[in-house]
């Protein structure tokens, strides 16, 4: 998975869990802050990459990339989620706490760590 597809499951997955506006992410492995934005009304998700000036969103569990024109589906179980990334045809798993969502890439076989920043 790419590191932006992270970024965005991350924020995604926040906001669906918490119910709470994502209005950027601190990456931990990358060591800097990330203009990536997320909210969830309903089953309906939509969010922006600043970073690459596009948008992404969509009827849960699937989620659109539009910049890389790829969907990621993701499903919730309490304080999980878990889906997969048709683009780069792997599986993860997400973690969501307060303050921290711990994802982790199968096809990287590694966790990463975001702290959002909250609306």
């Amino acid at each position: 998975m790419q590191a932006h597809r992270r970024a965005l499951v991350a924020a995604s997955a926040y906001s669906v869990i918490t119910g709470q506006k994502v209005a950027g992410l601190y990456d931990f492995a990358a060591g800097e802050h990330l203009r990536v934005a997320a909210e969830c009304r309903g089953k309906q998700v939509q969010g922006a990459d600043g970073d690459r000036s596009s948008a992404f969103g969509g009827n849960l569990p699937d989620i659109y990339d539009a910049a890389d024109k790829a969907f990621v589906s993701l499903e919730v179980e309490g304080d999980k989620a878990r889906g997969y990334d048709h683009g780069s045809a792997g599986h993860y798993e997400a973690r969501v706490t307060d303050r921290l969502i711990q994802l982790y890439d199968h096809v990287q076989q590694a966790w990463f760590s975001f702290e959002p920043q909250i609306a």
